[in-house]
């Protein structure tokens, strides 16, 4: 299966495996199983409560947005509210990114989304061989959205080459564990905002400054390009170890 190799703004090179067909499809089973309890128990409940009888002339209506509107949605609302996963890939360890690694937008989400029905359902089944055939294993929704599923845990594996940096010192010790839990995009903004150059820098590395020392709740007794700089480097470093 075809690695894909990101350099991101920052220099950081990410080797992203693809989710296999194995692995998506029995994330689609989980899911599918999941959506067919969810529609099963709902109405039940609906009926034990003698839902239907009490609003008679709108049942079906109530039955399509209460029941059916969250299974047709399911994926859909997971993957744009559990950062790309539903619970299927969640239990599978994959995700849905963009294929450059970032988070897909709302408008991805959907897109792949509502393109599902031409590649799984419409089709037959066209998307299987989409994913067998595309070098990224990606399915026509995919290809038009610009995502790909791929596996979590590869996903977090970073090879760190920062030519600014020259590679962090063989006994660098990192200063705020918090780091790793920052993302690819604030580490690219705390990158792009050291950069800034103009009598605007100083404001900007302030402002993010003391975001970040709110986000990670930190309160160093250090400057605040300072905290930037050690920031990125903490990343870095356990970026690295983690390969």
């Amino acid at each position: 299966m075809a690695n894909t190799t990101i350099i991101t703004g920052q220099y950081i090179q990410i080797n992203q495996i693809p989710a296999s067909i194995g692995e998506r499809i029995l994330a689609r089973l989980i899911d599918l199983v999941i959506i067919i309890i969810y529609i099963i128990a709902s109405i039940y409940l609906l009926n034990k409560v003698a839902f239907f009888k009490k609003f008679e002339g709108i049942s079906m209506f109530l039955f399509l947005f209460i029941v059916y509107l969250p299974a047709l949605c399911y994926s859909l609302l997971f993957e744009v509210f559990n950062h790309g996963q539903s619970i299927g890939k969640k239990i599978m360890n994959t995700r849905v990114v963009m294929a450059d690694g970032s988070t897909p937008s709302l408008g991805a989400y959907l897109l792949r989304w509502l393109l599902y029905f031409i590649d799984f359902t419409i089709t037959g089944g066209i998307g299987v061989i989409f994913i067998l055939l595309t070098k990224h294993s990606q399915r026509l929704g995919d290809l038009a959205a610009g995502t790909m599923v791929i596996k979590l845990n590869d996903y977090r594996k970073m090879q760190v080459s920062l030519d600014e940096y020259a590679y962090l010192e063989a006994n660098y010790h990192p200063i705020f564990p918090q780091a790793s839990d920052l993302s690819l995009e604030q580490i690219n903004v705390i990158e792009k905002t050291l950069n800034i150059n103009g009598e605007e820098r100083y404001s900007c590395i302030t402002q993010l400054s003391n975001k970040i020392k709110v986000l990670l709740g930190i309160d160093p007794s250090m400057d605040d390009e300072k905290l930037l700089q050690t920031l990125i480097k903490d990343y870095q470093y356990y970026a690295y170890v983690d390969i």
